[in-house]
């Protein structure tokens, strides 16, 4: 006879199955717990930090209200800081107040003593890549009159309003001349090749479409300011 009618396994024990419910219930009760608890740190990126100006440059660039026709402030975070106005070593055998121009580094610099220079940054036009040597500074002017050449009325003649025969542009804001001008003559003649000011500040070291050398407005004013006529310039 068999014996007593029993289970295929090894019976359980009701307290054993009671206690690892609890247990069971509980640590699913602290995982959602912990879970709920939790809060998802999110990843900041810092924003960049905008260029700042040195006192210096915020100075140089200043606005100028009291000219004659006032010039606004210039930022000078939108220009490359080698372009700034800037006292340079700058040793070379030229005479003290010397223009030197050098169109590939789109640098104008003004000798100075002990080796120095005043250096500008520059931007170029078309005329201002077609005319290389050695002249001189016939005269400067305040707020220019802009006389367009015959060559420049030929291509645009819409210029033809402000030629010679018609007085030229007068001086203003939107003067090509801008605030400032040098004319350079070479054997007694006009070389149509101009040292000049911008309002448009974002074209220093860069070519232009046209113009002859330009510096910020700003920079034109301080050259005029130390530029004598009759000094040599040279154009490399």
């Amino acid at each position: 006879m068999g014996g007593p009618l029993g289970n295929s396994g090894s019976a359980e024990n009701p307290r054993t199955f009671s206690r690892r419910a609890i247990l069971a219930g509980t640590a699913g009760l602290a995982g959602v717990a912990l879970a709920g608890c939790q809060t998802a740190t999110p990843t900041v990126t810092p924003a960049a930090t905008p260029p700042s100006a040195s006192p210096s440059a915020l100075s140089a660039y200043r606005a100028l209200p009291n000219e004659r026709f006032p010039i606004p402030a210039v930022d000078p975070t939108k220009v490359p800081s080698r372009f700034h106005r800037q006292q340079v070593s700058y040793p070379t055998n030229e005479a003290v107040g010397t223009i030197i121009v050098d169109t590939n580094q789109f640098y104008l610099h003004l000798v100075q003593e002990n080796g120095m220079a005043m250096r500008y940054g520059v931007g170029l036009g078309r005329a201002g890549f077609e005319w290389s040597g050695r002249a001189k500074v016939a005269y400067k002017r305040q707020w220019p009159t802009w006389t367009p050449p015959a060559e420049m009325i030929a291509r645009e003649p819409e210029l033809e309003k402000w030629s010679a025969a018609n007085g030229g542009m007068p001086p203003g804001p939107m003067n090509p001349l801008g605030a400032r001008a040098l004319y350079i003559f070479q054997n007694g003649k006009d070389t149509l090749y101009r040292i000049h000011g911008s309002p448009e500040y974002w074209s220093i070291g860069k070519a232009v479409s046209s113009g002859c050398v330009r510096l910020i407005q700003q920079d034109v004013i301080d050259l005029y300011g130390r530029v004598t006529p009759g000094a040599a310039i040279i154009v490399v």
